[in-house]
Order: C-alpha cells, then structure tokens, then sequence
C-alpha cells in the first residue's frame, strides 16, 4: 500500500453558526457561491455531478452549474450522454462542489427533471457559436475513432451546415433541474472539527436544519 499525502494544509476557516445561515438552502448556496465567485481562482461553478444507472452503477464527473432558481440548480448537456441515460433510467442525482480558497464544501442530493424546450433554447443561444456546433457534431460519451481529426471533421461539417447564427437547438441537448431534498453545508475549521450544517426539506414546511459532526 502506498499513503498518498495531501498539502497538510489546516482547514482553519472563519466559524459558521445556525444564526449565519439562510432558512433557504439555494438562497444560502447563492451568497457562498458569491463570495467564491470573487476569491477562487478556479471556476466556482464546477460540482462533481454523480448519477446512477437503472442497476445502481454510479458515475461521477465534473459538470458546471448554469443557474440557480428559487427551487433548482441547473446544469445543461448531452441527453444521450452516460450521464442522461443514467437520468433517464434513474432521475435523481447528487453533486458536491469545494471552494479551497474559502475552505467550503456545499453537497446536493435531489430528484432530477428536464428543463422546458423553451429554457433550453434560451440557454443555448447565450453560449458562444463553437460550443454550439460542438453540441452539434459530438455524439457524447459514444465510442469515436481515437484520431482527433474525426472530431475536428465533424466540426466542420456542422460549420459549413449552419454557418455562425442562427444554429438551432439540438434535439438531443438541453438542461436539467437537481430540485433538492437535502443540501449540506461544510465549512473547514482547525483540528478536523469542521462546522456542518445538514437541510433536509419537509414536505409542505420549508427545511429542517441540524448540524452534523465532522
């Protein structure tokens, strides 16, 4: 066996209460993700989206998250991709995202749904023109040749098919809704006794609150 050693790094971040936090799980997870937005250097949108298929095979990958509503987090892809098929079979999913310059961990769990074609669209017109022709000539997560040039040809067939607007929606591309039954919030503290809040939605009364032990 090989022990694999982190930074050693102290997780000796600022202490978070009950009374710091917001009744509201989305509402609390917008003005953490504001605050990374601001300080971390990578892409604080970035969540490691797990799912799982029909028999229980999890899968696990980094996905960005594209909006926040007051009942959902966002997320936009492949509808054939492994992850929407896993969907497909079995609509619930689970993300966990990490700020290490905060020091905050936030994780999700929830029953997954397809945003509307409408959404979709909206969201699909904002991207730049390559990733929307990329949505176009990538069949995601399907075996290809192991020559990149098989990608870069298909890229330019869908450049000579749509030209640069006026690229419509794919039929196979759009977004999804994580709507959550439970979202923890994880803030580092010294000594490993790290502050952990745990929500968990009560039907038809909002959220319960608790702390959990590190």
């Amino acid at each position: 066996m090989i022990y694999l050693e982190g930074s050693g790094k102290e997780f000796a971040g600022p202490p978070l209460s009950l009374e710091q936090l917001d009744t509201d799980p989305l509402r609390q997870f917008f003005s953490w993700y504001q605050e990374a937005q601001r300080i971390e250097a990578g892409d604080p949108t970035a969540v490691a989206l797990a799912t799982s298929s029909r028999e229980g095979r999890v899968r696990s990958r980094m996905v960005l998250l594209k909006a926040i509503d007051e009942r959902s987090f966002l997320f936009f892809t492949n509808y054939g991709s492994r992850k929407g098929r896993d969907l497909s079979e079995n609509p619930q999913a689970a993300f966990s995202c990490f700020w290490p310059a905060l020091m905050r961990q936030v994780c999700a769990r929830g029953i997954v749904e397809k945003t509307s074609l409408e959404e979709s669209a909206a969201y699909f017109e904002s991207r730049p023109v390559l990733s929307r022709l990329s949505a176009w000539a990538s069949p995601q997560s399907e075996p290809i040749p192991a020559e990149r040039a098989f990608l870069e040809n298909r890229l330019r067939q869908m450049q000579e098919r749509f030209g640069s607007s006026n690229i419509p929606l794919p039929p196979h591309w759009g977004g999804y809704r994580l709507i959550p039954e439970e979202v923890e919030f994880w803030q580092g503290r010294s000594s490993r006794l790290h502050d952990r809040f745990h929500y968990v939605r009560v039907p038809g009364n909002g959220w319960r609150v608790e702390r959990l032990a590190p």
